[in-house]
């Protein structure tokens, strides 16, 4: 017996870049889109090495703040479905053609939601990355979170890409939401 191995589902990936990326991913919009915007960054692990096998989904919003009610977003037909997967590369970059998301709620900043998969992490973790708007400097949410909030401030970049940098552990390390308990109740 000792020629048995773990089989995926008994061991911590990578097995990410099998499955779950697929075709136009993180094309959330077409080329050419009226305000499609470029969200990109990269994904360290704690020592800050670049991680090269992870999957990053984000949720946003449509511009105008309205929730996309629409099924299929692995369908990339032309239809914006606020949703979208993309694949680390060998240098942990990521990026997604998107809409810049309105924000959903009354003084409230404008969000995307992000969803990490990577090695190492049992299950996936929930962060929020909140884009650069004055709406942002009053938002309750960010507020609460003093010095850490920088964490999930989104940069404009000098072309208008929009970067986000997902830090999973140590120095800098980029605030992860919790969501255990509202799943319990």
């Amino acid at each position: 017996m000792s020629d048995l191995r773990p089989t995926p589902g008994q061991t911590v990936g990578p097995f990410f870049g099998y499955a779950l990326p697929f075709e136009r991913g993180p094309e959330l919009v077409e080329p050419g889109t009226p305000g499609a915007i470029r969200l990109h960054g990269v994904v360290r692990d704690g020592a800050g090495t670049p991680i090269p096998d992870a999957v990053i989904e984000i949720w946003g919003a449509a511009p105008d703040g309205s929730v996309v009610q629409r099924s299929g977003g692995l369908l990339r037909d032309g239809t914006f479905t606020g949703w979208g997967r993309a694949e680390t590369d060998a240098e942990g970059n990521y990026w997604f053609r998107t809409l810049e998301p309105g924000a959903t709620a009354e003084g409230g900043a404008p969000f995307f939601a992000v969803v990490v998969f990577a090695r190492g992490l049992p299950d996936r973790l929930f962060t929020r990355a909140y884009l650069p708007t004055p709406a942002r400097e009053t938002d309750p949410f960010l507020s609460g979170l003093g010095e850490r909030r920088r964490t999930l401030e989104v940069q404009r970049e000098p072309d208008g890409s929009l970067r986000f940098d997902i830090r999973l552990q140590g120095e800098d390390e980029t605030v992860f939401l919790d969501f255990v308990e509202a799943a319990r109740a």
